[in-house]
């Protein structure tokens, strides 16, 4: 089913059977590895997460608020968005996260946040891009210069995509860093221009930055073993044409992204963000079917490339994900069998053409 040496599973993470309720997943997901704490100990002052409102924001803010505090350390973990879900800016709150909202697009409000040294980075567009383009270039290119200015003396860490690579051979084992980009679609051309406007700033500001390149961060509740899980469960053929993918638990997600702050530099430093496994789509279609006791069939045929990162330079850097491509498998088909919540968010991995 895989290919590469697995994750290696960290004493930080309460290692379980099954994640059985949605505050259990919160809690893991928040989970803070004892490296970022270490780190969090060295880095002064605040950190502002922009775009916290995100599938990834509400628990990266409280890995946050939860490594300072292990860490012995006295700094707010501020979360801004437009807050559009009610219910999230109380739960942040709980877990002491300071809320503020704002629009980012509006250059004014951008400049009215707080101040703060380190900055996370989360906003951009990508779901319903095909057919409001404008506005998928407005929130993925106009944002980070209104960020960029704002925070020009702060270390930023700021959210890519592996989609900027395009597709890469499978037997090459993942795009890396050093490679030439080749976005395909206007998302991902959008994603490229966020990262230079970023680049440009690190440069004439000399902002230390870092620029993270995920490719398909999951959790419970959504990603492609989600997309996965519920296809083989309802039956549905899969398509096996986009063969291949890398996954990565939105936990060691979250903490490579607040470790990278320690590491950030002018001109930026890239990481993939990227977990150690190579995946099939049609083994790890069949395993998930094996687990639920269903028929799986396919459609398609597997192409010799697809969307793959190399996740090696940031594990260099950050430590090897802690949760494994097996257990992530075991907890999602776990899930998805007890009619677990789930965001109703496709990642769209099957998509070729950069259309989203």
């Amino acid at each position: 089913m895989m290919h590469g040496a697995p994750a290696t599973e960290d004493s930080r993470v309460s290692v379980t059977d099954t994640i059985q309720t949605i505050d259990q997943l919160d809690d893991l997901l928040s989970e803070p590895p004892d490296s970022l704490v270490q780190a969090f100990a060295r880095l002064p002052g605040d950190i502002i997460v922009l775009g916290v409102a995100g599938k990834m924001g509400p628990t990266l803010a409280r890995m946050a608020r939860r490594a300072a505090d292990l860490a012995g350390t006295t700094r707010r973990v501020i979360g801004v968005a437009r807050f559009s879900d009610p219910s999230l800016e109380p739960w942040l709150q709980r877990h002491g996260v300071e809320t503020r909202h704002c629009d980012l697009l509006d250059a004014r409000a951008v400049a009215q946040l707080p101040d703060a040294p380190l900055v996370v980075y989360m906003a951009g567009r990508k779901f319903g891009s095909t057919g409001q383009e404008s506005l998928t270039w407005a929130m993925n290119a106009a944002v980070p210069v209104h960020v960029s200015e704002r925070y020009a003396g702060s270390r930023v860490g700021m959210f890519s995509t592996g989609n900027v690579y395009g597709l890469t051979p499978m037997s090459g084992g993942g795009s890396r860093e050093t490679d030439r980009l080749a976005p395909v679609g206007e998302y991902a051309m959008s994603c490229l221009a966020r990262e230079r406007i970023f680049e440009h700033f690190s440069y004439s500001h000399r902002t230390k930055t870092t620029i993270l390149r995920l490719n398909y961060a999951t959790e419970m509740r959504y990603g492609l073993l989600v997309d996965l899980a519920r296809q083989v469960a309802s039956g549905h053929p899969v398509d096996v044409t986009m063969g291949y993918f890398n996954v990565i638990w939105q936990g060691d997600a979250n903490a490579m992204a607040l470790h990278s702050l320690a590491e950030a530099t002018s001109p930026p430093l890239v990481v993939n963000l990227a977990g150690p496994e190579l995946l099939s789509v049609r083994e790890t279609s069949q395993a998930i079917a094996a687990r639920l006791g269903v028929a799986v069939s396919f459609t398609g045929r597997e192409a010799p490339d697809a969307l793959l990162s190399d996740g090696s330079t940031g594990w260099s850097l950050f430590g090897r994900p802690r949760v494994t491509a097996d257990r992530l498998i075991a907890w999602t088909v776990d899930w998805v069998h007890r009619g677990g919540a789930s965001l109703d968010k496709p990642t769209h991995f099957e998509s070729r053409d950069g259309r989203f």
